[in-house]
């Protein structure tokens, strides 16, 4: 699996409730805090997006809230539940 790259804010609670899921299952991600210097503005120049949060994986780019987010992230990490 490639790795999983999560883009997130302090006290956001989609971004705790997709770090939640994602531990609940073993998978490993690498975290960037949106709230760091210049972490959003890189987010925003590669990924076109800045709002948290944001998953990567591979080439897929997901951002929008945890519910939004969910089918495809299942999809991209085939998981069945």
């Amino acid at each position: 699996m490639k790795r999983l790259q999560l883009y997130v804010s302090p006290g956001c609670p989609d971004c705790a409730a997709l770090k939640s899921w994602l531990t609940a299952r073993a998978i490993l991600w690498e975290e960037h805090d949106l709230s760091q210097p210049g972490v959003a503005d890189d987010a925003k120049r590669r990924l076109g997006v800045r709002v948290a949060p944001i998953t990567v994986i591979g080439e897929h780019v997901l951002y929008g809230t945890f519910a939004e987010q969910l089918p495809r992230l299942k999809a991209l990490l085939t998981t069945k539940d």
